[in-house]
């Protein structure tokens, strides 16, 4: 009876041993995207260091479409996990980050001598601080909106414009100088409390009307025309989105931050 009793008391100590086991191990579904994704900054810089920049822009629209499934996928699969969020901002920073100002420095920024390097630092920098701020205001900010211009949509801005010049043959020494202006243009818009509109509170399982179906099908045929051009119209348009929502907010009188919860945390006021 001792020996059956014995047995029965360290068999839920062994079950726990086993869950705490698995509670430690990394879900692998959600993180292949974000590895991908990661493969996709980084084969943009390769890409622009061999001065294929078509290809390097094309790697960085890749690590934005795999970016925005690693997430939906945790979500429905019920596999979030800490170190996902962790790896998901790092893979954010070269692929967003890191990317896009390699790229246009190589590709146009280089020709402006220490000009050139300042505009792709500052984009590089403005980039990290972006997503260190968005991982502590996660919880107190809006959902419908970002703060300040998302990362990917910045990175599409820089890369959509090396794209689109280089289809059509322009240099990038032509180019230095608008090239110089969008990369602090999006850079520090990424830093600002400008509201941009996230898309979060689409519900992808509500029903619609059969015209939304009819414009998403127009909408797929206008990019099939010439997807860098229209591709790159659609993310200039959101990237000035922002500034007209805060600039009509402002004439309605409504509030314009998108903080929608107080901290008392002195130490994370000026984040907000």
């Amino acid at each position: 009876m001792q020996n059956d009793d014995s047995r029965s008391e360290t068999a839920p100590d062994s079950s726990n041993t086993v869950l705490r086991k698995r509670r430690k191990g990394i879900y692998i579904l959600p993180n292949l995207f974000t590895l991908a994704a990661l493969f996709g900054g980084f084969y943009a810089i390769v890409m622009a260091v061999n001065g294929r920049f078509d290809l390097a822009a094309v790697g960085i629209f890749c690590a934005m479409v795999l970016d925005s499934l690693d997430g939906r996928v945790a979500r429905m699969t019920n596999t979030q996990s800490a170190f996902g969020e962790q790896m998901d901002s790092l893979s954010d920073m070269v692929s967003f980050g890191a990317a896009p100002a390699l790229t246009a420095y190589i590709w146009a920024l280089q020709g402006l001598g220490r000009w050139g390097w300042v505009a792709a630092f500052v984009y590089c920098a403005c980039a990290a601080l972006r997503l260190a701020r968005f991982n502590v205001n996660t919880a107190v900010v809006d959902k419908r909106y970002f703060q300040g211009l998302p990362s990917p949509a910045a990175a599409a801005l820089v890369a959509g414009f090396i794209g689109v010049c280089t289809e059509l043959g322009i240099r990038g020494n032509d180019m230095a100088w608008p090239m110089f202006a969008l990369a602090l243009y999006s850079g520090l818009t990424m830093v600002t409390n400008i509201p941009f509109y996230s898309f979060k509170d689409i519900r992808m399982k509500r029903s619609v009307p059969f015209a939304v179906i009819v414009l998403i099908a127009l909408g797929i045929a206008a990019i099939n025309i010439d997807p860098p051009t229209v591709m790159f119209g659609i993310f200039v348009f959101y990237g000035v989105s922002g500034y007209v929502i805060y600039i009509w907010r402002k004439v309605k009188g409504v509030q314009t931050s998108v903080i929608s919860t107080s901290t008392t945390d002195p130490e994370e006021k000026g984040l907000h």
